[in-house]
């Protein structure tokens, strides 16, 4: 499927030598338009960059069940990365996990509970490996957290579930976070991390979960370099996602801070950014490939090409 392609002024900025093994993309505000759709003619942009021998990941907030739900057949071998970093599966099998304590879960279904009391508009999601836990049940909280947990289980009491392999504490807040209830959570669940990861979300995840953290483990199991890698994201949930890659593309329609840390721009999510992104990083890495294929091989570069690790 051909893509508008990139404004002068974004090509101009791209790099024209790139050798592209791996994409990143968070979800919400990034990959999925502003109805929260997957853009037109991702399964076939995915089926050309597994032809090139490109991996595509989504990186994401959301609970690997649905992942898979959304994004269908367009990553039915692809890397996930869900729950903001905390859980990363590929081919079935779990690459990469993050944990937090039951007593830090209570602490966070406790403070949720007595923000609820105070006069908060919040919820919180108790999210576990294969399977998130409410017990706010009324149809405006289950109509937000149905939107990011396909597998999801209404129960009593979230602090009468098994807490052993809890991901994070996810809590919906129907006012903006920013303006009192994230604060609030950080305080009283400090050996956690609290990470804002929208308008209305507030994770508590383990303390050394990140979506970076994510990625670098996928990259070595891959054999993937940082140079190699372009990551896509709007807010600052993916901040350290750009920690790990050259290719680090803001949308535009991303928080400030993630501006900063970017070395290029994309356009918006409501202007299929990442797939027009993509569709020229492939353009590009492909006269790369071309071109150094047409090279002698000397003895010496045989050499390098023989001690680096496998791309996929």
């Amino acid at each position: 499927m051909k893509h508008l392609s990139l404004e002068p002024e974004l090509l101009a900025a791209l790099p024209a030598q790139i050798d592209l093994r791996l994409v990143v993309t968070d979800m919400d505000g990034t990959l999925l338009d502003g109805q929260g759709r997957v853009p037109a003619g991702l399964t076939e942009t995915v089926a050309e960059m597994r032809a090139a021998g490109i991996v595509f990941a989504p990186a994401s907030g959301r609970q690997l069940a649905n992942l898979r739900a959304v994004l269908g057949s367009a990553v039915e071998d692809s890397p996930l990365i869900a729950e903001n970093g905390s859980f990363v599966v590929h081919g079935g099998e779990e690459v990469h996990s993050d944990t937090i304590s039951a007593q830090d879960a209570e602490a966070a279904i406790a403070t949720t509970r007595h923000l609820s009391d105070s006069g908060y508009d919040v919820g919180a999601v108790v999210a576990c490996k294969h399977c998130a836990y409410i017990e706010r049940s009324d149809a405006a909280f289950l109509e937000q957290t149905r939107l990011y947990y396909e597998a999801l289980e209404i129960v009593e009491d979230l602090t009468a579930i098994a807490l052993d392999e809890v991901l994070k504490v996810a809590v919906f807040d129907f006012d903006d976070v920013e303006n009192g209830s994230s604060q609030a959570l950080t305080a009283a669940v400090p050996h956690v991390q609290t990470v804002v990861s929208g308008l209305h979300w507030t994770d508590m995840m383990s303390a050394q979960a990140s979506k970076g953290r994510a990625l670098a483990a996928l990259q070595a199991r891959l054999g993937i370099l940082p140079e190699q890698t372009a990551v896509f994201g709007d807010y600052l949930n993916d901040l350290d996602l750009f920690d790990h890659a050259d290719l680090g593309f803001a949308m535009r329609n991303a928080h400030p801070g993630i501006h900063a840390a970017a070395a290029y721009t994309a356009p918006a999510n409501t202007e299929n950014g990442v797939l027009r992104t993509v569709a020229e990083l492939l353009s590009r890495s492909r006269r790369e490939r071309l071109k150094h294929a047409g090279r002698p091989r000397t003895d010496q570069s045989e050499a390098v090409l023989r001690s680096r690790p496998p791309s996929y």
